[in-house]
C-alpha cells in the first residue's frame, strides 16, 4: 500500500504555470468558478453562492490536504499569483495505487491548453511521487471537451455508467477514463 504525505505541500510548475496551494486570498477566484453556471454545468455540485462559501471549500481542501485524503492546487500563470483554476487528486484508494483526478478552469482561460499542462504535471506527481498504478476522471458522457482533454494526456475510456449518480432529482450518466503507471 503506498504512503500517502502532503507535507510539505508540494508545490509544481510546468512551462506555463506554477501550481501552489489554494490559500483563503483565492476565495474571489474560487467564487467564480464555483458559481458559474456553465463552469459547473457537468459537475453535479451545488453553486457556490458567495465567498463565505467558497472560503468553506477552500477550508475543506485544507482538511484533505492535512488529513493527507486528496490534494489539490490553484494554478497560476508564471507570471502573475492569480488563480485562474484548480486541479487535484481525491478520492484515493491507497490499498489500490489509484486516485481521481478534477480540475476546473476560469472560462476566460479557456481554450488555451492550461488545463492539458496542469494535468500532465500533477499525473507525473501521481506516478512519480505517490507511486500510484492509475488515475481515473469521472466526467459527464456531454463533457465533450473534458473529454479531448483527457485523451490527449493518454487517458482512456474505461466505462460509461448508466443513470449512477443521482442529482437535483434525476439519474445521471458518468464515464470512467484513465491512464496507468507504464513505469
Amino acid at each position: 500500500m503506498i504512503d500517502i504525505n502532503f507535507t510539505p505541500f508540494p508545490n509544481l510548475e510546468t512551462e506555463r504555470l506554477r501550481l501552489r496551494r489554494v490559500v483563503n486570498d483565492d476565495a474571489n477566484e474560487i467564487f467564480a468558478i464555483r458559481s458559474d453556471k456553465e463552469t459547473m454545468k457537468y459537475i453535479p455540485r451545488p453553486l457556490v453562492k458567495n465567498i463565505k462559501e467558497a472560503l468553506e471549500h477552500i477550508a475543506l481542501i485544507d482538511s484533505k490536504i492535512e488529513n493527507n485524503e486528496g490534494i489539490n492546487w490553484a494554478f497560476t500563470l508564471k507570471n502573475n499569483p492569480k488563480l485562474i483554476g484548480i486541479i487535484g487528486l481525491y478520492r484515493i484508494k491507497p490499498e489500490h495505487y489509484r486516485a481521481e483526478i478534477g480540475y476546473m478552469l476560469l472560462p476566460e482561460y479557456h481554450g488555451k491548453g492550461f488545463i492539458t499542462e496542469a494535468i500532465k504535471e500533477v499525473v507525473k506527481y501521481g506516478f512519480e511521487t505517490m507511486k500510484l498504478h492509475s488515475i481515473e476522471a469521472i466526467i459527464d458522457p456531454e463533457n465533450f471537451i473534458s473529454e479531448k482533454v483527457l485523451q490527449k494526456n493518454g487517458f482512456v475510456k474505461e466505462a460509461h455508467l448508466k443513470e449512477n449518480e443521482f442529482y437535483e432529482g434525476r439519474f445521471l450518466d458518468t464515464v470512467i477514463y484513465s491512464v496507468l503507471n507504464k513505469h
